[in-house]
């Protein structure tokens, strides 16, 4: 899927319950960069805003409140990071989970994510089967530190998926600062 471009996922597959968003990436041979990338997932009111700073998952927070967002420590398939949802279980002032990721900061400051040979964001069913997968998001990223991978959101009574690619110059600050989370 290229930047931009939406899929419904239960509209498609009715009875579809949980999905896995992985995320894969190729850093060649930073390993700085590849030390210091971290994927979180944001749970979002209607407007865009994180609903608090708990509905922020990441390394250090690996689940939303009502456990319907988590970040999985065992990975599998391929990915280098996975966050699973279960979708029936998404509170109903949820109406998006944003896929994002960033530099941390530390040893990766004067790395950008521009020197990323592959990032892609993919959609899995439960059983691990992809169901889509975006273009090389890599290709397009130059000076930013954070990228909006996509995002999961309502549409009336289903969910969709939507291929992001939005970099940041201001790395995590700058998702914060647009999606309301507090750092």
């Amino acid at each position: 899927m290229k930047r931009g471009a939406n899929v419904e996922l239960t509209r498609e597959i009715p009875g579809l319950s949980t999905i896995v968003l992985g995320v894969a990436w190729n850093t060649g041979s930073e390993r700085a960069l590849e030390d210091n990338l971290v994927v979180a997932a944001v749970l979002c009111d209607t407007a865009s805003r994180a609903l608090s700073e708990r509905h922020f998952v990441f390394f250090n927070q690996l689940a939303s409140p009502d456990l319907s967002v988590k970040q999985l420590t065992t990975v599998l398939a391929g990915d280098k990071e996975q966050i699973e949802i279960d979708l029936p279980e998404v509170p109903a002032e949820v109406a998006r989970i944003v896929v994002v990721a960033y530099l941390n900061d530390g040893t990766a400051q004067r790395r950008t994510l521009g020197q990323l040979r592959e990032l892609q964001v993919r959609v899995l069913d439960g059983t691990n089967k992809e169901l889509v997968s975006s273009e090389n998001l890599a290709a397009s990223l130059t000076s930013e530190t954070a990228v909006v991978l996509g995002e999961v959101y309502r549409r009336n009574a289903d969910w969709k998926f939507k291929v992001a690619g939005d970099g940041y110059s201001n790395g995590i600050a700058g998702i914060a600062a647009d999606y309301g989370v507090p750092l």
